[in-house]
């Protein structure tokens, strides 16, 4: 059906955003002040950020050991004297196979560099001849260089400028002192940062409770309530987050040592290790310890056999382990987005190195728990979090403002999977149609946009006719009756119509709005797909003199407009002429009329009537069909009998 547009008004001034303020000045400065003094101030802040995000780690232990009845600080001294003792125990374990491997090292230097060998044949070396021919051919068709000059002789020999004595620097033999430091020296700095992390984790662990009142007091004293939630969801946000990938971590690397020795890879238990490690380091890490232990599977055996076992194996285990037990234990959603995983590695790897990237996740983490509730910050929750940015219904009318109406279906397709047909439509499509309602009276969408959008949703709701809403019948059948006993009346049962030949057919009419014919369009569907007859009409029409489609004895006519809440003039003048053409008729005025005192602005009559939902129109039209003796009061829905005795009446 093919509605016809309303002609545009004057179009409104749009005034242009407000200029940058002083304030917005500040915060990017501040900004700058902060990733300044995060870079510079890196030697201090990464012990002190390891040292938190430990102590996060280890608070569930403490608090388990705790109440055990355990002091606080026995139970300190035991969560990190188990950290020490589980990170030595790894660091000896990875030390004894790196050992093993290195006595096999020149058999398997000797068994790569054949196999190296073999594929430059086969790749370069082939690249290579073709090279080689293409040179030769050119070398035919180029023309001869000319003869190079001879060689001065005699005097102008000896008038050449003389070469230049070559000098060696050669610098004296290392003492074993010499030696010592440059061997200790890359041990000592991570030795000496680890010692730093484990003293100020314990002062942390001791005093939290003291930590925490003082962030309060700093931060939010005015907003106990507020920052007291803060801190609690980021200090329980990260402390999950960390427990679980410690043991998702623990348990990929023990199965791929398994498998890995089940396949017969040497320092099965060491790639294990790295592996458990390496999954810290977002999206790359497993694969880095991949690549290791492929190399080495490749040289243990003249053929590919284990190389290319060994990685399917790395290849099968990661996405178990991303695509099932990571959702089964951090839960479905992390709070990040992986686009955010991403730029946080790289943004915290170019601040703080290696070690900024594997903290890179954590560390975001925390700023965006701490956007949702410091609103200077809430940006960061919305470009880093994994929580929509926009709302359904945002989200379909901004398909449409880009001419995407396939992309609207798509939603539309995704969405009608958890809701039923009625609810997309109030909740999706007419929030989208409201905010499409405003930009047309500000006057920024020109009447050729308005008729693309027009025409969009009128092909959309031509696309949904045919949705099948069955398997949604059971949770609507069993809401209802809870709302039924409890004597709601928003929430009643829908009720297929089964009415008489003679019962008419309920005339549906549209406002003068822009978007009013396709609000038509969707509860004439609506009523359909209930068993209830119906047809519409325009505007127009309704307002000519001769009323060629409305008669006195129409038994119900809906007036569907998205002006209804404001209770425009023109709708009382509308629904006043059709009072007059139909006397007797049940005038149903929606969508989003609230029932309110001055709801009788736009019909002094008790045969008007105001539903506050779709699912409302839809039951005040179809029971404006069935006979007056056999209707309900005007919560037709209180209790189960009401309804049984509502739908006798309705198959009358």
């Amino acid at each position: 059906m093919n509605f016809p547009l309303r002609p545009q008004g004057r179009r409104n001034r749009v005034f242009p955003p407000s200029p940058p303020t002083l304030h917005s000045l500040a915060s990017v400065i501040t900004g700058v002040v902060v990733v300044c003094g995060l870079y510079f101030g890196r030697a201090v802040l990464i012990p002190i950020t390891l040292s938190v995000l430990l102590s996060f780690l280890l608070a569930p232990l403490v608090t388990t050991l705790r109440r055990f009845h355990l002091p606080q600080f026995l139970a300190i001294l035991v969560a990190v004297l188990s950290t020490v003792l589980a990170l030595a125990g790894v660091g000896a374990l990875i030390a004894a196979q790196v050992y093993q491997l290195s006595a096999s090292l020149p058999q398997y230097q000797e068994e790569i560099e054949q196999k190296v060998q073999t594929v430059q044949e086969k790749t370069v070396g082939r690249a290579d001849s073709l090279m080689s021919r293409a040179a030769t051919a050119l070398q035919r068709v180029t023309p001869t260089p000319p003869p190079a000059p001879p060689q001065p002789r005699g005097r102008a020999a000896r008038n050449q400028p003389q070469q230049p004595m070559p000098v060696e620097i050669h610098t004296p033999a290392p003492t074993p002192l010499t030696l010592a430091q440059k061997a200790l020296a890359p041990a000592i700095a991570p030795l000496e940062t680890t010692f730093i992390v484990l003293v100020v984790t314990i002062f942390i662990l001791f005093q939290r409770e003291d930590l925490r009142d003082r962030l309060i007091s700093v931060f939010g004293s005015d907003d106990l309530h507020r920052t007291t939630t803060a801190i609690n969801d980021a200090s329980q946000r990260l402390s999950r987050y960390f427990v679980a990938q410690v043991g998702v971590n623990v348990t990929v690397g023990g199965v791929i040592a398994l498998g890995l020795a089940g396949i017969g890879v040497p320092g099965a238990l060491l790639f294990g290790a790295v592996a458990a490690l390496m999954r810290f380091v977002p999206y790359i890490g497993i694969w880095i310890a991949a690549i290791m232990a492929t190399i080495v599977a490749a040289a243990t055996q003249p053929q590919w056999t284990m190389g290319v076992t060994t990685l399917i194996f790395f290849i099968v285990v990661d996405v178990v382990a991303g695509q099932f037990a990571e959702p089964m234990v951090y839960g479905k959603r992390s709070g990040l987005s992986p686009l955010a995983v991403v730029v946080a590695a790289i943004f915290w790897s170019w601040l703080w190195g290696p070690v900024g990237l594997v903290l890179s996740t954590p560390l975001t983490l925390c700023i965006v728990t701490l956007g949702r509730y410091v609103d200077r910050l809430n940006f960061l929750t919305i470009l880093l979090g994994d929580q929509p940015a926009l709302t359904p219904a945002q989200t379909c009318y901004q398909r449409l403002l880009a001419d995407d109406p396939h992309e609207a279906l798509l939603q539309a397709d995704r969405l009608l999977t958890g809701m039923p047909l009625i609810d997309y439509y109030e909740q999706v499509v007419f929030e989208g149609l409201r905010f499409a309602r405003n930009d047309a009276l500000r006057g920024v969408l020109p009447g050729e946009q308005v008729a693309r959008i027009n025409q969009a949703l009128l092909d959309i709701v031509e696309d949904l006719e045919s949705v099948d809403d069955s398997r949604h019948a059971a949770p609507e059948e069993e809401s209802a009756r809870k709302a039924a006993a409890e004597g709601a009346d928003e929430g009643a049962k829908v009720i297929e119509f089964t009415l008489s030949p003679d019962a008419g057919e309920v005339l549906c009419v549209p406002g003068r709005g822009a978007f009013d014919d396709v609000a038509v369009a969707i509860v004439g569907q609506l009523l359909m797909r209930r068993n209830i007859p119906c047809t519409a009409t325009t505007y127009d029409e309704v307002r000519a003199t001769r009323g060629a489609m409305i008669d006195e004895r129409s038994p119900a006519i809906c007036v569907v407009s998205l002006d209804a809440p404001e209770s425009a003039p023109y709708l009382r003048n509308l629904v006043r002429r059709l009072r007059e053409r139909a006397p007797d008729a049940t005038i149903v005025v929606g969508i989003g009329a609230a029932l309110r005192d001055d709801g009788a602005g736009i019909a002094d009559d008790p045969g008007t009537l105001f539903p506050t939902s779709l699912r409302n129109l839809v039951e005040e039209c179809g029971a404006a069909l069935v006979p007056a003796h056999t209707r309900l009061p005007e919560k037709r829905a209180a209790t189960p009998d009401m309804q049984d005795q509502y739908r006798a009446g309705a198959k009358l």
